[in-house]
């Protein structure tokens, strides 16, 4: 016996019970994933070679977990910075798709997704955001390490 063809203008999807609203949020929300992470990553290593570290580690816990914040500080800089673009009416409908989400991961990221589909700039204003993060962060003073650090400042 053969399969029956899947039914519906996208065949290629075939077998996803999510609607066509439902894919475009995943593959935005994706793709947003994928730029705050390489974006995240590639500070982590320039940051490192700065501070004349080692490249982070996959295997490493410790890089993983420094990785992450990175990431995460970076999504709160982003919801800083469009938000403080945005008009009343915007940053009410932002406000209102953060709602309901139990990680504050998955609240920036409702919220970025939410101005990606809202804003015909939004990929734009991103990098500009990112650049301006990535500036701040290697521009600022390295940090010295515990009390010792301080005590010779």
């Amino acid at each position: 016996m053969t399969d029956i063809p899947p039914r519906g203008a996208f065949p290629h999807q075939h077998r996803d019970p999510r609607g066509l609203g439902e894919r475009i949020q995943a593959q935005i929300r994706e793709r947003l994933e994928e730029a705050v992470e390489m974006a995240g990553l590639k500070l982590m290593v320039d940051l490192r070679a700065r501070q004349g570290r080692p490249a982070p580690d996959t295997s490493s816990d410790a890089d993983r977990r420094e990785f992450q914040a990175i990431a995460a500080d970076l999504l709160a800089h982003l919801r800083q910075a469009f938000s403080a673009d945005l008009a009343g009416a915007e940053r009410v409908g932002l406000e209102a798709a953060e709602g309901g989400h139990q990680s504050e991961r998955d609240r920036l990221l409702a919220g970025q997704v939410f101005l990606a589909r809202r804003l015909p700039d939004y990929w734009q204003r991103l990098e500009r955001h990112q650049a301006a993060y990535v500036r701040q962060r290697l521009e600022a003073p390295p940090a010295t390490g515990g009390w010792i650090g301080r005590l010779f400042r």
